[in-house]
């Protein structure tokens, strides 16, 4: 195989050190025997994303391999093809010229051909007196043989990434349904436990699917939606642990009452009216609903710290969680306006999370106020949302709580 010495392109075309690193490449690289010209292409075309081509650039080199009159790309030929820009365009299905130009230097950039240009840019062949190419200059196809391994292990590659991708995305799917009917379940029939919450979650994950999802996309709404289904799993399992004073009241706080209502507005994140009542609203100004919810226990479970904060060591409810993230924002300097403010827009509850959220984190974080007030800030623009960064909480926690096992 002639690859020639280090070739330099003719005219205004800089060199490149990349180009410099190609062409050193495919000079040091274990090169086959040979290798057939079309298989080495369906590789690349395959593996496209990950060489940075597109479709009009794979139309080009198909065009430039039928160019070399063998099937077989070998050690032994002139691997150097020199169509015109006129030949090249009419078999590469009319491109335009501009374009043409184009395509030609991203595939010399991607290291799939190597110029060879003539003393005056044109390309052609010398031939001996035996018809025989002495000498040729236009586009080597020598990194095509050389780099032949190294593309079809790469089209394995990506064909594996496809079929990763597919089974996340159904197992996804699978996981989705299960949640969702297993929700309904527990609203349907009533069952004790943070059902509008898990659906609030629910509804937060999917909100956040893209159309057009990357292997990453699907990965972690994959892990989300892992998490409140065991949450959810959970709470059918215990839920005749869960007890109620008073049967009127929700799993999210209690009911306002005519007296003393301001103890209850601080700490609880959501109020609903008991059943006979006309209307509360009279009475007291109601809160604004809470715009995120989570199951307590999955709060817990991602940010155990807070418990420490409760009263008596522990955290059994919305009212001693708030409770306890008071106590916390002292402690970590939040101050009080700070506080309120996440209050006003993320809710008393989400605020209570935030703050739940921050304590795991404290070492990496220098201001405890400063990030909360930034946390706010890309709330009300609608920039943040508390699903993932509980959820990043969460995953941390599992895998933390896998490596100490």
């Amino acid at each position: 195989m002639d690859t020639g010495s280090l070739t330099t392109p003719f005219g205004r075309r800089p060199m490149t050190l990349t180009l410099v690193k190609r062409q050193f490449e495919t000079k040091k690289a274990d090169t086959p025997t040979a290798v057939d010209k079309w298989r080495v292409f369906r590789d690349i075309g395959d593996a496209r994303t990950r060489l940075g081509l597109q479709d009009r650039a794979l139309a080009v080199l198909n065009a430039l391999l039928s160019f070399f009159p063998a099937t077989e790309l070998g050690s032994d030929k002139n691997l150097i093809v020199f169509p015109s820009n006129a030949q090249l365009s009419a078999r590469a299905n009319g491109i335009a010229g501009t374009t043409l130009r184009k395509c030609l230097g991203t595939l010399v950039e991607a290291g799939i051909i190597i110029r060879k240009d003539s003393p005056n840019g044109k390309r052609y062949a010398r031939k001996s007196g035996e018809g025989d190419i002495e000498d040729a200059y236009g586009f080597s196809l020598a990194p095509l043989l050389a780099r032949a391994a190294e593309f079809a292990a790469l089209a394995q590659e990506v064909a594996a990434e496809q079929r990763r991708f597919r089974i996340m995305k159904d197992r996804l799917t699978i996981v989705r349904r299960d949640v969702r009917k297993l929700i309904t379940v527990g609203m349907e029939e009533n069952l004790p436990g943070d059902w509008a919450a898990a659906e609030a979650c629910f509804i937060d994950i999917v909100g956040r699917f893209v159309r057009r999802p990357t292997l990453d996309d699907i990965s972690t709404s994959l892990d989300e939606m892992n998490l409140l289904h065991e949450e959810v799993s959970r709470m059918l399992e215990t839920q005749e642990e869960i007890k109620k004073s008073d049967g009127n009241d929700i799993a999210f706080g209690c009911h306002i009452q005519d007296s003393n209502t301001e103890s209850c507005n601080e700490l609880e994140p959501s109020f609903e009216k008991k059943q006979g009542e006309k209307s509360v609203t009279n009475k007291t100004t109601t809160r604004k609903d809470e715009p995120e919810v989570f199951p307590l226990s999955m709060v817990l479970r991602a940010c155990p710290e807070i418990t420490a904060y409760g009263p008596g060591g522990s955290v059994s409810s919305w009212r001693e969680m708030m409770a306890a993230a008071v106590t916390i924002r002292q402690m970590l300097g939040v101050s009080p306006s700070a506080y309120e403010e996440a209050c006003e827009v993320l809710g008393q509850a989400g605020a209570a999370i935030a703050i739940a959220c921050i304590l795991e984190r404290t070492g990496h974080i220098n201001s405890a106020g400063g990030y909360l007030r930034d946390l706010t800030s890309r709330a009300r623009r609608g920039e943040f949302s508390l699903g993932p960064m509980l959820f990043a909480q969460l995953r941390a926690n599992d895998v933390g709580a896998q490596k100490a096992g």
